[in-house]
């Protein structure tokens, strides 16, 4: 089963595909888990990356700005999309990245560097508190479109939106995807008809109160709910494997098995933790018989980087 997405000579952004994810126990139990493989759209941009930058790039094309600026990490695939489609589109770029310059950069702020971005390093309590560093940065660059960092906010959203424009959404019962601002998993709640929209949360987020609905009271429900129109979604917490981009060897193990099997590669950071989420919750009996998942792979490769080499085998 092919989908296209939306193509743009500049970007190049390609075709996505969607495959099934074969799994002894999904048989077993006759349960349906296809992969829409957004990963394979761009080799830089790809993933849900060119989904929430495309109307923030539109946007400031229109501005006549000269470039765009945001916020990211030494290791973030956002800041790499920016800088790459910037260059694509003639704009500049500038990262604030959260921490102190290091002695040596990782490979992931040099292929920033080798599109062009300026990078600015700020404290991570001045990262912390974003206002503050805008006030402070922002005037030195009039002429430049603010994306926020992951590409949240409303025009993130509206472009992740579109995604499940490249599926058969009337064939599957749920879709799942990995959260981190909440943006893309916002978006595909808006856009999802009667499928409920399951969200496996990759932070390790402070759980105190609850709010009506299906998910704890904190900074990221909170987001989602004043982003999204309905609430059949259920979010989840409990893999995130010790933190954002922190994983185990049983994390990586079953990472190697999924591509030894179905030949599709996850990431430490994001996929690696849906995948693993989907084939507990199939095991733990939360689907019926006959359900089927559309599960969204969001990309986010470039986060294996700081794996030691030979640790994964693909």
């Amino acid at each position: 089963m092919n989908g296209s997405a939306h193509t743009d000579e500049k970007t190049d952004i390609g075709k996505s595909r969607i495959d099934r994810w074969t799994n002894a126990v999904f048989e077993k139990k006759r349960i349906q888990a296809d992969v829409l493989r957004l990963d394979l759209i761009h080799p830089v941009i790809s993933g849900n990356k060119w989904f929430k930058l495309k109307h923030s790039l539109a946007e400031a094309l229109a501005q006549q700005k000269k470039g765009l600026i945001s916020f990211g990490g030494a290791w973030s695939n956002h800041l790499v999309a920016v800088a790459c489609a910037c260059r694509q589109y003639g704009l500049s770029s500038t990262g604030i990245i959260r921490g102190e310059q290091p002695a040596v950069f990782n490979a992931t702020l040099k292929q920033m560097q080798d599109y062009g971005m300026e990078l600015i390093f700020v404290s991570r309590a001045g990262y912390r508190d974003k206002q503050a560093t805008l006030d402070a940065v922002l005037p030195r660059y009039p002429q430049y479109y603010y994306v926020p960092e992951g590409g949240q906010g409303d025009k993130g959203i509206a472009g992740s939106a579109e995604i499940l424009s490249l599926a058969p959404l009337e064939q599957y019962t749920h879709i799942a995807c990995a959260v981190g601002t909440g943006t893309t998993f916002s978006g595909l709640i808006n856009a999802a008809k009667d499928q409920q929209v399951i969200g496996v949360c990759c932070l390790k987020i402070p759980l105190s109160g609850r709010i009506p609905g299906p998910a704890p009271d904190n900074e990221l429900t909170r987001y989602i709910e004043s982003h999204t129109s309905n609430r059949h979604y259920r979010l989840l917490f409990d893999y995130h494997f010790g933190g954002y981009a922190r994983h185990s060897p049983a994390l990586i193990a079953f990472m190697n098995e999924i591509y030894r099997t179905s030949g599709i590669p996850t990431d430490i950071v994001y996929t690696g933790k849906l995948f693993y989420a989907i084939a507990d919750l199939v095991r733990q009996d939360h689907f019926q018989t006959g359900d089927r998942i559309l599960v969204v792979h969001s990309g986010g490769l470039l986060g294996n980087r700081s794996l030691p080499e030979g640790a994964l085998h693909f």
